[in-house]
Order: structure tokens, then sequence, then C-alpha cells
């Protein structure tokens, strides 16, 4: 991309949008942000305030049709997604405009994949080029081998095996990239719910296990199970790096850290790592061994 030309950003929710924003604005570009009301932090106008070069609009989940003008109005040719906009948007109350209520009917399910793909023709239609969520912020991928001070030990490489089985299988699908494992058990799913609530619900169900331990004697029938957990985050086998791309953030580590979990396993150069240094800083701090590969 050229520095006089203008890139637009459909912004969903998190530091994802503001994070490519700075980046985009580090090779000189001119940054149109598609604001989502329902998702996007509006922190985002005071981003607009403190920089000439970036204007922002604002606009409902449903409004397709007011996305497509503002880029045409704004010359825009070329645009990104970053940031989550919850697959559980498409039950609310939403109203969609009638071009994105046509997408929908004519869809034939509505995975994240399928939803995505469909507006991103739409935009491709109307000569707006989505390109990929990580062309700006490619150092931010994860890198092969062990991030931390402590390397998965044999019963998490077990796991990691077993979880990276599992969690393939269900993203081939296009039902989530996360799982939850222990002792080669898969104890969680991710859904529509995300990441880090995956995460958390692994560490609800394993409290009541300890629970029940408590109110009985079990000194002589305690399971010879441990029951660490181990998240194993992966990308898509088709994997579309315009949209959805795997991404891990501090509030990840903390989450399993109260959870329980003792190590994440991401897939190499295909998941964002948004604070590299903060991650691996604060998995050391709480004894959690990331790796990628």
């Amino acid at each position: 991309m050229t520095t006089n030309e203008r890139l637009g950003l459909i912004a969903g929710n998190g530091r994802f949008p503001f994070l490519l924003l700075d980046a985009a604005r580090a090779h000189g570009l001119t940054v149109v942000v598609a604001a989502i009301k329902e998702e996007t932090d509006p922190a985002m106008d005071q981003r607009a305030a403190a920089d000439t070069n970036v204007r922002v609009h604002w606009m409902s989940l449903g409004e397709l049709s007011k996305l497509i003008d503002t880029f045409h109005k704004e010359g825009v040719s070329r645009a990104v997604m970053a940031g989550q906009v919850k697959h559980k948007q498409i039950f609310s109350s939403i109203r969609p405009d009638w071009r994105l209520a046509k997408l929908l009917l004519n869809l034939r399910t509505r995975s994240t994949d399928m939803l995505l793909g469909a507006v991103a023709k739409v935009l491709g239609d109307e000569g707006i080029e989505l390109i990929s969520s990580t062309q700006f912020l490619e150092p931010l991928l994860a890198k092969p081998g062990v991030l931390t001070r402590r390397a998965p030990d044999e019963e998490e490489l077990k796991d990691i095996d077993y979880g990276r089985t599992v969690a393939r299988a269900i993203a081939g699908y296009d039902l989530g990239q996360t799982v939850v494992i222990a002792a080669q058990a898969c104890v969680a799913v991710e859904a529509m719910e995300g990441t880090d609530a995956t995460i958390s619900r692994a560490g609800a169900l394993f409290r009541t296990l300890d629970a029940e331990d408590a109110s009985r004697d079990t000194s002589t029938d305690r399971t010879t199970l441990r029951r660490s957990l181990t998240v194993v985050k992966v990308a898509k086998p088709n994997q579309d790096m315009r949209f959805d791309v795997p991404v891990v953030g501090v509030p990840t580590i903390r989450t399993m850290r109260e959870a329980g979990a003792t190590c994440l396993a991401l897939e190499a150069g295909r998941t964002l790592m948004f604070d590299p240094d903060g991650i691996i800083t604060e998995a050391d701090k709480a004894g959690i061994a990331i790796v990628a590969g």
C-alpha cells in the first residue's frame, strides 16, 4: 500500500483495532475507522482526536450498506478487520439493513467463516479488498518453540498432543479454536463464548470436584489423575488470515491462572500475541508454560 492510500479499518472490540491502527499509521497511512457501536471501545474517538489522519465513523453492526457507502465516500479501496465481533450478536436485537438481511438469508450456515466470508465477498464486489488482519502486525505472531522459562512437562506434552487433535477437529467445523485438556481428557470446548470464558468454565468445573473432595474423606479414594489444565489454541485448517485469527493477550494468562491452568499451547506463525513481553512475564510469574508449534 502507498502512503497516500486510505486504509479502512473495521473495528471490533478489544485492543486489536488500536494495535492495527497504530501499526498502519506507523506506515504513514491515513486510516478510516468503521467503529461498531455494539463492540468498538469508545476510546477510538480520543485516538482520532489526537491524529488528523485517523477518521472515525460510528455505525451499528447491522449497517452493511452504511459501511460500504462510508468507505466509498472516503476513497477506501482496501480494508482490514480487527477485533472480535461476538458471534452471539447474530441472535441479538440488532436490525440488519437490506443488504445484510439478504446476505444472511442466502447463507447455508451462520458460522464465523461463512458470515465473514460473505461480508468479504460483498465488499470485494463493491471494489473494497479485504486484506490480511496480520499484514501490519507480523512481529506479534507467535514464534515457534518454548516461550517461557518453564517448558511443558511430560504430562502437559501429552495433553498438548491430544488437545491439538481435538482442537483441529472442532476448528475444521468452525465451532471454535480452543480446547481445555486435563489428563488427556477434554474438559471444555470453545463455542460462541470465546477463549477466556471457555477457560473459566473449565476452571469452574474442576472447582466443583475440589468441593466434592472437601466434603468427604478422600485419603483413600482420591483420583490418581492430575487435575492441572492445559489450554490448546489452534488456527482453523484453512485459516483465512483476513479475519478470526487466533489471538491471546495478558488477560488470557490471568484467566488461566485463576482457573488453575498450567500450560498454553499455540500455533506458531498463525496466532497473534498482544503484548508478547507482558504475556510471557505474566506466565512466568504464574509458573505457566507457553509453547508454540
